[in-house]
């Protein structure tokens, strides 16, 4: 016995179209065909796959068997695929990226990301994202070597002509530590406080700023390659550090962890800039969203916040 035959998408056009409005004269209508046309491609698919898909006796309208409910969603697949593969394909002839490479500082709020990236979605459906977080020159360096279109980074040492910088915003960083921290149960700390205490700090995973320290006052030092695992060792009190303050509000307001009144460091902002390499400019998706960066740390007069879009 041989097997199924290969059904046209215009087959699954129909059949689906039948689905959808519920008879063959709805399906007619959707696609601007004559009736007979609509019956005869879904007698063709029910020839191809070798199974009735409709209920067509004892009803006036069409009913879907059992063997047809259990196709509707994999036919439903293979039309959002290729409909997917069409966009795609015109947006490539249109001049857009089939695909946009971003690397960003972890110190961007992960909510004021989520936004754009969920607009951007919205914006270019048939665009792959492909997302980098890193830390320090770790951004930077991507771009440089051509690995991301482009980069939202943290500062950067002088130099890198051939990089164009936008400022997209800033970001407060605040001194914390877990409340049964020696350093939290001084209250006001002297000068120096901090230098025989662990101070929690991020890894610079980047050649370009390998060996230099920002905001990094103790003579003891945990390095992480994570933010995340820093702010879960801040709160089991393992030791202090700087953190973005939008990261840190709630578990400052619920007393999880305390702000330190460290003269030395009461805190202070890093700017955020958007970077790309002065002979490879982002085609016209990429574009896009850095705009939208630079759109909404202009919207945060106090830095790049939390704010939705």
């Amino acid at each position: 016995m041989s097997g199924p035959g290969v059904p046209t998408f215009d087959q699954l056009q129909i059949f689906l179209a039948v689905v959808e409005t519920g008879s063959f004269a709805g399906a007619a209508r959707k696609l601007n065909r004559a009736v007979s046309v609509i019956s005869y491609g879904v007698v063709n698919l029910e020839a191809q796959l070798a199974v009735a898909l409709f209920e067509r006796e004892g009803t006036k309208k069409p009913r879907l068997t059992e063997a047809g409910r259990a196709l509707v969603a994999d036919v439903r697949n293979i039309a959002q695929g290729v409909d997917g593969l069409r966009a795609k394909v015109k947006g490539m002839l249109d001049g857009l990226e089939a695909e946009v490479r971003l690397a960003v500082d972890v110190m961007v709020p992960p909510t004021r990301l989520a936004s754009l990236l969920r607009a951007f979605s919205e914006k270019f459906p048939s665009v792959t994202l492909r997302l980098s977080v890193e830390a320090l020159g770790a951004v930077a360096s991507l771009v440089m070597d051509r690995r991301v279109v482009f980069g939202v980074s943290g500062p950067l040492p002088f130099g890198h002509d051939e990089l164009v910088r936008i400022v997209v915003g800033s970001v407060e960083l605040v001194p914390v530590a877990a409340p049964d921290h020696p350093l939290a149960r001084l209250g006001t700390l002297p000068p120096g406080a901090g230098l025989d205490h662990i101070q929690l700090v991020l890894t610079d995973r980047s050649a370009l700023t390998e060996g230099r320290d920002f905001g990094v006052l103790s003579r003891r030092t945990w390095r992480l390659a994570d933010l995340g695992a820093k702010h879960a060792l801040l709160r089991e009190g393992i030791g202090w550090g700087n953190m973005p303050l939008a990261m840190v509000e709630a578990d400052l307001a619920s007393g999880a962890l305390m702000r330190l009144a460290m003269p030395d460091f009461p805190g202070g902002t890093i700017s955020l800039s958007a970077i790309y390499r002065r002979d490879a400019p982002p085609g016209p998706a990429a574009s896009w969203l850095l705009q939208q960066f630079v759109a909404c740390g202009a919207q945060d007069k106090a830095g790049f916040g939390d704010a939705e879009i």
